[in-house]
């Protein structure tokens, strides 16, 4: 997004995250308590083929990652369309069955939970979708759209106190109450996003996924959702998963970030170091390709060669060694890297057998 950094400046960055005990991942130091965690979670789609449609080969969505999300952090998940992003954050909330692995909230496993036994956590876990103008349904009117989730809840007594509530959230995510009423159409995409996350706001959750929230919109506008949003977490407390292509803005509003490529995080760890520190060659390729917004700034472009492999038919060792120009042959194509820290206590992990050091 060109200009992004200029328009965040004026708002304030990712609140500071309140310390409650101690976490053991993500760098020295007491860290708030993990609110949702995945450990080794997959998610295989099967590829139907021949006349009969039979199943025979599989396409890895999400293959084996453990992310973990404190109360009141941003984690920021970065990386290239297709890459499994939305498919983990849909897992992590239940969305999407995991082929295997387990899925953690507030220390409880749901891997296996029923939808009768995940209603009752629906409350704590949200979304933003992408898309404000698909995302509303077009023949309810706001009071509808927000106050749904609040009636299937039972979270207001009365009427009176259902409309009482409604009126609330608009006026947090700054709509007019006489906004209500009305229906998505009459609403520009800014103000469409704003009730989209009104209505997530509707049942007070704890964690909530922006899946790519802003994409789809102006970029003064994009500026605008993204400051409600830090804003929103400074006064409520709330944990984002924030999905997102564009690295300007996961800077400016994560705690700690997560770079995905073909299935897998390659690289991890706090937002300033991994900015400033990347050590995989896929996440500085990432950030070179970023735009600039300092023209005395210098800066390498790194170009990578070839495409993206197929997510069914992955290639053997590292997934990014056909594109590597740090390439170790017998190595790199031959094992996977786990994903180990670069200096201990750091909390600072990256997956790769030649990584940057300087």
């Amino acid at each position: 997004m060109s200009g992004s950094k200029d328009l965040f400046q004026p708002a304030t960055t990712a609140p500071p995250i309140r310390e409650e005990s101690v976490d053991p991942e993500g760098g020295p130091g007491p860290r708030p308590r993990t609110l949702v965690a995945t450990e080794r979670v997959a998610k295989y789609f099967p590829v139907r083929t021949g006349w009969l449609g039979r199943s025979g080969r599989f396409l890895r969505a999400v293959d084996g990652v453990s992310l973990r999300v404190r109360r009141g952090e941003t984690m920021g998940l970065v990386g290239e369309s297709g890459c499994g992003k939305s498919t983990l954050g849909r897992l992590m909330l239940r969305l999407l069955d995991p082929t295997f692995g387990r899925i953690i909230f507030d220390g409880r496993d749901v891997t296996q939970s029923s939808q009768r036994e995940l209603r009752p956590l629906r409350r704590r876990m949200q979304i933003i979708f992408q898309d404000p103008y698909s995302s509303l349904n077009p023949r309810m009117t706001v009071r509808e759209i927000v106050g749904e989730a609040i009636r299937i809840h039972k979270l207001a007594k009365t009427r009176a106190d259902e409309e009482a509530r409604i009126v609330e959230l608009l006026e947090q995510v700054g709509m007019r109450p006489d906004a209500m009423d009305r229906y998505p159409h009459e609403f520009s995409g800014g103000q469409r996003q704003r009730i989209g996350i009104a209505r997530a706001l509707a049942v007070q959750p704890e964690f909530i996924l922006c899946d790519e929230p802003i994409s789809a919109l102006d970029v003064s506008i994009q500026a605008q959702i993204v400051n409600l949003l830090v804003d929103l977490q400074e006064r409520l407390g709330l944990a984002y998963l924030f999905v997102s292509h564009d690295l300007k803005v996961v800077e400016h509003v994560s705690h700690r970030v997560a770079v995905m490529y073909l299935g897998k995080i390659v690289e991890q760890g706090l937002a300033a170091t991994l900015y400033e520190e990347a050590a995989h060659p896929y996440t500085r390729a990432l950030l070179a390709a970023a735009p600039q917004l300092d023209p005395e700034r210098k800066r390498v472009r790194l170009v990578l060669e070839g495409d993206v492999p197929s997510p069914i038919d992955p290639p053997s060792g590292c997934a990014f060694h056909p594109r590597c120009p740090r390439v170790v042959k017998g190595t790199c194509d031959r094992e996977v890297p786990p994903l180990e820290e670069t200096s201990r206590g750091t909390g600072h992990r990256v997956a790769c057998w030649n990584p940057h050091t300087e």
